[in-house]
């Protein structure tokens, strides 16, 4: 495989020379996140396979260009999982597509995001060095920010090429419980259970319906049961399953898609649309045409702030503008970690 990655550098430091984008990708399966990019592709998916897997460690190193289906399998086989519980969208998704969109599915509230779980990567910069940061096991925390800095950076700071995840058991038992409530009910319930041993793995509301998973040892979630009451739901890891993957009703009808992230506490939105709530109230859908202007403030005075996830048409800024100081922070890792500005530029913001 060593190869593979002498090609890739050598396709980077070309391109550096000459001054041309790379728009790095894996199945594409991510593509519509963020702004649209301009380049050649640089396709990591010929860099693939699992590199080394320490069950009893709960470790696994992969290459970016692993399918997530592939990682998925090998942990099911000794019922282990990533415990982020990555979207795919798209049956060819990556694992390099994974951790540079940094996106985590319904368990991230209870169990920890994408980042959480990043212990190192290896990677290329934009001068085609071959860097490693982090390590394979928690407490080794040499270049760790770096690694966790990968996860979410939609490929503008360098090549993905491996990736040291921490892994977890599959839950002993699960069950999946649903209550007729209102909005506000439903954030009150989210909130107070969240403080309470119960169990909690996930939390769906749409349509004044509140879905709540249990996950754990089987005693823990036999008494979870007994204590919330609601009615358990059948087929449950299909309902889950359309949730992260967006295969709900909700999404499917969705043409202009909002990721409102708030404090868990924070009041009912009032803005035009639908909306499906996730992560105990701290994670909230909106599908609506209202403008930016209109959504960002409405969520920035709860103290949140607001991305366009999904839009028919290409916008300027479908992330929340950044302030001044975070501006120049990024612009700065930009130019260290890309100086020739040649990966996914305009990826994230319009500046860089």
């Amino acid at each position: 495989m060593q190869h593979i990655i002498e090609q890739f550098s050598q396709a980077i430091r070309e391109a550096g020379d000459a001054g041309s984008p790379l728009r790095i990708q894996g199945s594409g399966s991510k593509a519509f996140y963020g702004r649209s990019t301009q380049g050649s592709v640089l396709d990591v998916r010929p860099y693939s396979g699992i590199i080394s897997y320490e069950p009893t460690e709960l470790v696994l190193t992969a290459r970016a260009g692993t399918p997530l289906v592939e990682i998925e399998a090998a942990l099911a086989e000794k019922r282990q999982m990533l415990p982020f519980e990555p979207p795919h969208f798209g049956s060819g998704a990556t694992l390099g597509g994974c951790i540079a969109a940094g996106l985590s599915g319904p368990r991230r509230a209870y169990a920890g995001s994408a980042r959480d779980f990043v212990l190192g990567v290896r990677m290329l910069d934009g001068s085609g060095e071959d860097l490693r940061f982090g390590g394979q096991v928690m407490k080794n925390v040499a270049g760790y920010d770096i690694s966790r800095l990968m996860t979410g950076s939609l490929g503008t700071l360098g090549l993905l090429l491996e990736v040291s995840m921490k892994v977890l058991p599959v839950p002993a038992q699960e069950l999946t419980l649903r209550f007729k409530l209102s909005e506000s009910e439903a954030l009150d319930k989210m909130n107070q259970w969240a403080a309470r041993p119960l169990s909690l793995s996930a939390t769906c509301y749409h349509a004044d319906a509140l879905t709540v998973r249990l996950s754990g040892a089987v005693a823990a979630v036999n008494s979870a049961r007994q204590k919330l009451g609601g009615d358990e739901v059948k087929d449950a890891d299909i309902f889950w399953r359309n949730v992260r993957e967006q295969q709900h009703e909700f999404f499917k009808a969705a043409k202009t898609l909002w990721r409102l992230s708030l404090p868990s506490t924070a009041a009912c939105i009032t803005l035009p649309g639908q909306q499906l709530i996730e992560w105990g109230g701290a994670q909230r859908w909106l599908a609506s045409d209202a403008s930016a202007d209109t959504a960002r403030q409405a969520v920035t005075k709860l103290g949140g702030h607001a991305t366009l996830f999904r839009s028919a048409t290409p916008v300027d800024h479908p992330f929340q503008p950044l302030a001044v100081p975070l501006l120049e922070i990024h612009k700065r890792l930009k130019q260290r970690f890309d100086p020739h500005q040649i990966f996914n530029p305009g990826r994230m913001y319009p500046e860089f």
